[in-house]
């Protein structure tokens, strides 16, 4: 038996097996707190007991990563606790140099030699994890605003380099992506040079937009592995946390690349309704909107990385020899999703445009978001509701109620002339919008189609109409929405002329999907949608020429 000294005390170590020496000793320490439990990643060991976590870095070496030598992983514990607490102080409590002592025991922030170092963290419940949330229900809409809210903010106020990122970085980064595939064996290499292909191709095209968004401050030190498993909800708000540390190349990325991975993530666990939203309002946020034709190149960037990682959780060793079988299965088939994802983001979608009308208290909004996710390329379509576009103009934030003036005619004209200029803007960059206003002045749905044809891209317009008896309850009943709408500005609104109306007109009192699905079904032809041939489509409801 060996004597191991600690700050605390002195515990006596039992034998341990070869290369268990310091996960043995940290798990007998945290003992005190508890039972302790395990988990091991690629690229760290994690050991939880109690409200405390101590974080191991593996000895590992990637293409992407070195963790070989204590010194390597001291400086990467200290790199992860600054990075850490600029998103999540709450959860970061230091770092442990692991030492040698005389006696060839080991001590936590002992004198002797270095021989490993772990970063301290407060615990929290794993269901928190945005990854589990997201798997049995509970990563609500209001969740996903408040992270999109506390994502720009934070990369709004994070470091700005102008010599990292740009297209130059990027394809380094397919590089490095090309080299790991094949490293990892799960691809063959005529379908290695397919994707890598795919993905130099798409970069040609974006890499003048990225190289102007360096320029202009957009590249900046950011989080890194934004995906779900690296969100929890700590002390009841959305918090990022285990941000990249290995690689300051990596992390120093466009802005628009960090959020690329969470959208991602939640497009691979299908939800495309949460992604959708998580980037429209950090659009609304950060004024992002006109590149928001980047987004699926940079999101296949991601799936691809995440392809490969979990690939490579085989050859390093992770998964036990009692699970080899189910785990290695299981990781090679969630390894080759995300390569499927990929692909599937690397397809030409035409930009589209669909404008939603209809008096306040018909659902213009809720329809919206039910179609955007199904518009266009993931993460779909940008929406521009005249709701935010009028509190924007104002400098206020969208729950802000403002004064009857802000309504008068010359302001809703400059809104309307907003909405159009940042769809405009949105179109010409490749990605998809849903415009969503009143729309009951003939001249503003002339503007509409107007723009599409500036812009070469198809257009719908959808009429929502529904008893005023019911759009006068929903508006009394509305609560925590941007629509500053009363029953006598709905009054109002019924007692206007609107002209004729040759939108699709849609009945607002269905259900949210069904409605949804009605409009999807627009231009599909009667015969089929009689036969039920196919389902409705994303094409269909943007598409005049299958009418």
């Amino acid at each position: 038996m060996t004597a191991v000294s600690t700050q605390t005390g002195t515990l006596v170590e039992p034998p341990v097996e070869p290369g268990s020496e310091i996960p043995a000793f940290l798990t007998r320490l945290l003992a005190e707190e508890g039972p302790v439990e395990r988990i091991d990643t690629h690229v760290s060991t994690v050991l939880l007991a109690g409200d405390r976590v101590l974080k191991l870095k593996r000895a590992v070496r990637f293409p992407y990563l070195d963790f070989s030598t204590p010194e390597r992983r001291l400086a990467a514990c200290a790199a992860e606790l600054a990075v850490n607490r600029r998103t999540a102080p709450g959860l970061y409590r230091g770092v442990h140099r692991i030492t040698r002592t005389p006696d060839g025991g080991l001590a936590l922030d002992g004198d002797g030699p270095l021989v490993d170092a772990a970063v301290a963290m407060r615990r929290f419940p794993a269901e928190n994890l945005f990854d589990r949330m997201a798997g049995d229900g509970r990563l609500t809409p209001a969740l996903v605003t408040d992270l999109a809210g506390r994502l720009a903010a934070f990369h709004a106020k994070a470091e700005v380099s102008r010599q990292a990122g740009g297209a130059a970085a990027m394809a380094d980064l397919v590089t490095l992506n090309d080299r790991s595939l094949r490293t990892c064996g799960l691809l063959q290499d005529r379908e290695v040079d397919g994707l890598t292909d795919r993905l130099r191709a798409r970069l040609a095209r974006h890499a003048d937009r990225l190289d102007a968004r360096r320029r202009e401050g957009r590249v900046r030190r950011c989080h890194g592995d934004l995906t779900l498993r690296n969100i929890c909800l700590f002390e009841g708000v959305p918090t990022p946390f285990d941000a990249l540390e290995f690689d300051e190349r990596l992390a120093t990325i466009d802005v628009l690349y960090d959020l690329a991975f969470v959208l991602m993530d939640l497009w691979h666990r299908g939800r495309p309704d949460l992604a959708n939203r998580l980037f429209n309002r950090y659009l609304d946020a950060t004024g992002e909107a006109p590149d928001a034709g980047l987004m699926p190149f940079l999101m296949a960037m991601r799936a691809v990385i995440r392809a490969h990682v979990t690939a490579s959780q085989i050859t390093a060793g992770q998964i036990t020899a009692a699970q080899a079988t189910a785990g290695d299965e299981a990781a090679v088939r969630e390894a080759r999703d995300y390569l499927a994802l990929a692909r599937d983001l690397l397809v030409d979608r035409p930009s589209r445009l669909v404008a939603i009308g209809g008096l306040s208290g018909s659902g213009k909004s809720t329809l919206a978001a039910a179609l955007a996710p199904r518009l266009g390329a993931p993460p779909g379509a940008r929406i521009v509701g005249s709701d935010r576009t009028r509190k924007r103009l104002h400098g206020v934030v969208p729950l802000t109620r403002l004064p009857p003036g802000a309504y008068a005619a010359a302001v809703s004209e400059q809104v309307y002339a907003a909405m159009r200029d940042e769809a405009a803007r949105v179109l010409a960059g490749g990605a998809s919008v849903v415009l969503d206003a009143v729309f009951d002045r003939p001249a503003e749905r002339e503007a509409v189609e107007g723009l599409a044809a500036s812009c070469g891209v198809a257009v719908q317009g959808l009429w929502l109409q529904a008893p005023l008896a019911t759009l006068t309850e929903r508006v009394v009943t509305r609560r925590g929405d941007p629509s500053d709408a009363t029953p006598a500005i709905l009054a109002a609104q019924a007692r206007r002329d609107c002209g004729s109306i040759a939108w699709h007109r849609l009945d607002a009192g269905l259900a949210p999907e069904r409605l949804a699905n009605e409009a999807l079904w627009v231009g599909t032809p009667a015969a089929a949608r009689e036969a039920g041939e196919g389902k409705p489509t994303a094409a269909s409801v943007l598409d005049p020429a299958l009418a």
